[in-house]
Parts: structure tokens; sequence; C-alpha cells
């Protein structure tokens, strides 16, 4: 049966089979084409968010990200607004990069919008997902301090890889960082004459991580 255009309905359908047909240009165009002729239907709305929805199906999650936001700004009381802030998370965490040396910019905005999903709709179906990516945002920072404290540590900065360790240990603990940074705060305190420091951070690594193996490079003060 041949579809109306001249409808919202005929042209909202017309929209949703180029999207099953994966011509997405074409869909976007449509689902624009509702909201422009006939903007105070019902489907102009829903058109909105499938405009949204079409830009993530085709992985252009930036364009995605501008039009979950600008969706959420404009319908804040939606019915699924849980889903549009679950896919404003997702759109920031798959425009992350794989590498952790490369641009992070995005995760503090992911993680944002992860917790605002959790705080506001904890009973909302996404919360499940949106705690482990939230999670694996978190870990992706904590990979990045632990890079770059690396770097200075095993160059002999010392006072910057105190800082970037002690950043690691404060920000990021639980996350399974903890027994190494602690371990290399000592050493790197021990290597800048920072007796106080060393003295701290040992006896918390002494109490809470003995034996280990990064408690004995502590001790003598070497990398293990």
């Amino acid at each position: 049966m041949e579809k109306n255009s001249n409808t919202p309905e005929g042209l909202y359908a017309i929209a949703e089979d180029f999207e099953k047909g994966e011509r997405f240009e074409e869909a976007i165009r449509r689902f624009t084409e509702i909201k422009n002729k006939f903007p105070y239907s019902n489907l102009a709305i829903k058109s909105e968010l499938a405009i949204a929805d079409v830009y993530y199906k085709q992985e252009s999650y930036a364009e995605a990200q501008v039009a979950y936001q600008i969706f959420k700004d404009l319908h804040p009381s939606y019915a699924q607004a849980d889903y549009v802030q679950f896919r404003l998370g997702m759109s920031y965490f798959q425009q992350l990069p794989d590498a952790i040396d490369r641009d992070l910019s995005q995760a503090n905005d992911a993680i944002l919008s992860f917790s605002d999903l959790i705080k506001k709709y904890p009973s909302s179906q996404y919360v499940a997902e949106a705690k482990v990516k939230k999670t694996a945002t978190i870990r992706m920072l904590a990979e990045k301090e632990e890079y770059i404290a690396d770097f200075y540590f095993k160059r002999e900065i010392f006072d910057s890889a105190l800082s970037r360790y002690e950043a690691l240990y404060s920000n990021y603990s639980g996350l399974g960082f903890d027994k190494k940074a602690l371990s290399r705060m000592v050493i790197s305190a021990k290597k800048s004459n920072d007796a106080a420091k060393a003295t701290k951070y040992f006896k918390i690594l002494a109490k809470d991580f003995p034996g280990t193996p990064e408690f004995r490079a502590a001790e003598k003060g070497t990398i293990e």
C-alpha cells in the first residue's frame, strides 16, 4: 500500500522504511520534514528522537550526542527520558578512543550522563548497563593517569611521578591500582627527599598490602 507523504503518519512510515533499509540520510531528511511540515503533530516529537537514533545507528556519535542533548533540553518530561539520558551517555562513550594515550575529553561527559541516569531514574532498565559503562570510563581515566605517572617514574622525574600517583590513588581508589600507586608514591617521595610523605604512604601500604611485591619494592626503594 502506498504511503501518503502529505500526512505525518504516512511520512513517518516512509522515514521508518528508509531507516530499516539503512538509507540513513534519506530517513533523517524525512523525519526532519515531519518536524517542519507538521510541528504540532505528536509525530513531530517522535521524529526529533528518531533523528538522534538514526545518527546513533549509523555511528555518527557526535551528531547523535548533539541531537539527544537538544531533545533532552526541549522535552525534559518525555516519557522515555531515561532512554534519552542513556543514549546521550552512550553517544559520549562511543566517541572515546581505544588507546588511553589519546584524547579522553569526552570521558567526564560520559560519566556525568551515566551518573544522571543512575540518580534520576534508579528503576530504569538502562541503569545496569549505565553502571558498567560508567565504571569502564572511570577505569580509562585511571589507566591514563597511571600511564602518565609511569612515564615520569621511568624517566626518574620523581616529583611529577609522585603527584600523578597521588592523583591515581586518591581519585581512582578501589579499581586495582592502589598497591602500585602507594608503592611508587613511597619510592618517588624518597627520591624527592620528601621523608614525611614517604613515611605516611609506607604506613598505609604496610597496613593494606603487607608482604606484597609492591610492599617489598617500597621497602627497598626499588622497582619490582
